[in-house]
């Protein structure tokens, strides 16, 4: 995040996880969405634009999660890792919600 933004609100680079995460969930909610809305289509056509809006978004969703995976933000495959990541997380949360 950039450092006159941090000063000026006062967060954290943490903000950046807070982001990504973010984005990350909402991903995951569109591809849900995209799913039963595939399901309830009426025509080929609209199957076949939400088939491609669903394949954009899942895209998207690799993306994240790779950002997030690279920063050490998400560790899917470490438990143990992904836990101290949280647990840090709810610290910097309480920490700026004490300010």
């Amino acid at each position: 995040m950039n450092k006159i933004l941090e000063k000026i609100t006062g967060m954290a680079p943490m903000t950046d996880q807070v982001i990504a995460t973010d984005i990350l969930v909402a991903a995951k909610a569109e591809i849900r969405n995209y799913a039963l809305a595939i399901t309830e289509s009426g025509t080929p056509e609209i199957r076949h634009l939400l088939e491609a809006q669903l394949e954009e978004v899942i895209d998207i969703h690799e993306q994240i999660f790779n950002y997030m995976k690279d920063k050490g933000y998400y560790d899917p495959y470490n438990p143990n890792q992904q836990l101290q990541v949280d647990v840090k997380s709810m610290d910097t949360a309480l920490q700026l919600a004490g300010e």
